[in-house]
């Protein structure tokens, strides 16, 4: 056997060597990144964004007068605004949901079962109240973005004063009670 075919056989031949007779340096190092590299790749993605879901509403019974909350939306509307305080849910999936009241200045109501999603600022109408105290599934129930206009300004209102404040959501049912009592949120009242 030659030299050549020995070597091409042993298996020391084939590992690299240094003058030190150990692993170089830069061997090392590719060895030791190489997991960090490969870790960080898959966490990347155990922590990436979750698809939204949004959990199934649940409508609450019709609102009574006894626990329906004023909140103040604009000097410029004679209609006056009510949320049912037992109706207000903050659920898993971010939504904070309620009955609104609007009562005209002759005296009409106008009741729906809404929610608002504080990290899109977007509302959906889930039911409308009829005459008779039921509900009607909404024919447009998809989510639309809060504008600030004068037509759905109680929207507006809810969502940066009440509900989605700074950014943030308000924690539960009491932490909304408590801010539609106060006249919006603790965090709006301090700016």
């Amino acid at each position: 056997m030659n030299a050549l075919t020995a070597a091409a056989t042993h298996p020391a031949a084939s590992r690299p060597k240094s003058s030190s007779g150990r692993i170089p340096g830069w061997l090392l190092a590719v060895a030791i990144a190489l997991p960090s590299v490969c870790w960080s790749a898959s966490s990347d993605r155990d922590f990436a964004e979750k698809p939204w879901i949004e959990i199934q509403a649940q409508l609450p019974p019709f609102p009574q007068t006894e626990n329906l909350i004023p909140f103040f939306v604009s000097a410029a509307s004679d209609n006056q605004f009510l949320i049912d305080g037992e109706s207000l849910v903050v659920a898993a999936d971010g939504v904070v949901r309620f009955t609104l009241v609007i009562v005209s200045p002759s005296g009409a109501q106008t009741i729906s079962y809404e929610g608002i999603r504080c990290a899109t600022g977007e509302r959906r109408i889930y039911a409308l109240g009829r005459s008779d105290k039921t509900w009607s599934k909404a024919r447009n129930d998809e989510w639309t973005r809060i504008k600030e206009s004068s037509l759905n300004r109680h929207h507006a209102e809810l969502y940066s004063q009440y509900f989605c404040t700074v950014g943030v959501n308000i924690r539960d049912a009491d932490d909304a009670r408590r801010a539609l009592r106060q006249g919006g949120h603790e965090l709006t009242r301090q700016h």
